[in-house]
C-alpha cells in the first residue's frame, strides 16, 4: 500500500514539474492567444471603427514589411486602385526601406507598430518612448513623412500611455473591429470568409502581411467587398469622414386604443 501510495506521489510531482518547466503539452491555447483590445475608447484619439456616411472600409496590414509578400500584395492593390495602411514594425522597415518608400506613392498609408512589437502595456514610458521614435526615424527616412497613426501590438495599451503618446508624438490610436485570426493561419478561404462577413461600412479591417494565406486571401476579399459596394481608404481619411452617430430615437407612448390580437409578424433580419 506504501509503495502504491509512494508511486501516485512521484507522477503528480512529474506533471507538477512538467508545468513548471514550461513542457508544451502544459500550454492551453489561451496562453498563446493574443489580448483583445479594449472595448472602451477615448474620443479622438482611439479608433477601432469610425462612423461615417458611406460604404467606406479600411484594409490594415500589421508587422510588414515582408520580402516576400508585401510585394505581391502591393501589386494587388495596385492592380485593384484600392489604398490600404500599413503599421510597420521598425526591424522590418529598416531592413526593407525599398518596400517602405513603394508602399506611400500608391497612395497608402504608413503608420507606426513599434520597433520589434513588444506589449507597450507592460513596458516604461521611456521602452515605449524608444520604441516609437526608432521606428518614425525609419519611416521618415524612407518616405520623407513622419506617421501620425500607432497601432499598439496586440491592441494592448493603457489609458494613461494613449493621452501621453497622443500629446508628445500626435499619434492617434488604431485598433480595429473586425479581425480574421489570420496570425493563427487557418487558411484563405477562412480569412476571406470572416472579413466579408464582419465588415461594415466604417470598419477597420486588421490583417498581416507577413502571412502566405493572408495575401493568398485578398483577392477574395477584395473582388467580395467591392461588389457588396464598399470602397477603400487610408484610416486617416476614414477619420476624416467621421461624422456623428444619431441619437437614438426617443421611444413613443403607447397608443390607448385596443390590443391586437394578431400575432405579429416574423422578422426577417
Amino acid at each position: 500500500m506504501l509503495s502504491f501510495r509512494f508511486f501516485i506521489l512521484c507522477l503528480v510531482g512529474s506533471f507538477a514539474i512538467g508545468a513548471a518547466n514550461g513542457d508544451n503539452d502544459a500550454v492551453t491555447p489561451e496562453a498563446t492567444q493574443k489580448p483583445r483590445p479594449a472595448a472602451t475608447l477615448d474620443p479622438g484619439i482611439t479608433f477601432d471603427w469610425v462612423h461615417v456616411d458611406g460604404p467606406y472600409v479600411a484594409m490594415t496590414f500589421d508587422d510588414g514589411p515582408s520580402a516576400k509578400l508585401t510585394p505581391k500584395l502591393l501589386d494587388l492593390l495596385a492592380a485593384h486602385h484600392n489604398k490600404a495602411t500599413f503599421h510597420l514594425i521598425g526591424e522590418n522597415a529598416a531592413e526593407h526601406t525599398e518596400l517602405v518608400a513603394r508602399e506611400a506613392p500608391g497612395g497608402h498609408e504608413i503608420a507606426n507598430h513599434s520597433w520589434s512589437h513588444p506589449n507597450l502595456a507592460k513596458m516604461s514610458d521611456d521602452g515605449v518612448r524608444s520604441q516609437l521614435r526608432r521606428t518614425e526615424d525609419v519611416i521618415k527616412s524612407a518616405i520623407g513623412n513622419r506617421p501620425t497613426l500607432l497601432r499598439p501590438p496586440y491592441g494592448s495599451i493603457s489609458a494613461r500611455q494613449k493621452k501621453w503618446i497622443n500629446q508628445e508624438f500626435g499619434y492617434k490610436i488604431v485598433l480595429w473591429d473586425v479581425d480574421p485570426f489570420d496570425w493563427r493561419r487557418p487558411g484563405a478561404n477562412v480569412v476571406c470568409n470572416r472579413i466579408v462577413k464582419n465588415a461594415r461600412a466604417g470598419s477597420i479591417i486588421l490583417a498581416h502581411d507577413i502571412h502566405p494565406g493572408t495575401i493568398d486571401a485578398m483577392p477574395c476579399v477584395l473582388n467580395q467587398l467591392e461588389a457588396k459596394g464598399f470602397k477603400f481608404v487610408t484610416v486617416s481619411e476614414l477619420i476624416a469622414m467621421q461624422t456623428p452617430i444619431p441619437p437614438k430615437p426617443s421611444a413613443s407612448p403607447k397608443s390607448a386604443g385596443p390590443r391586437s390580437t394578431s400575432p405579429s409578424p416574423t422578422p426577417h433580419d
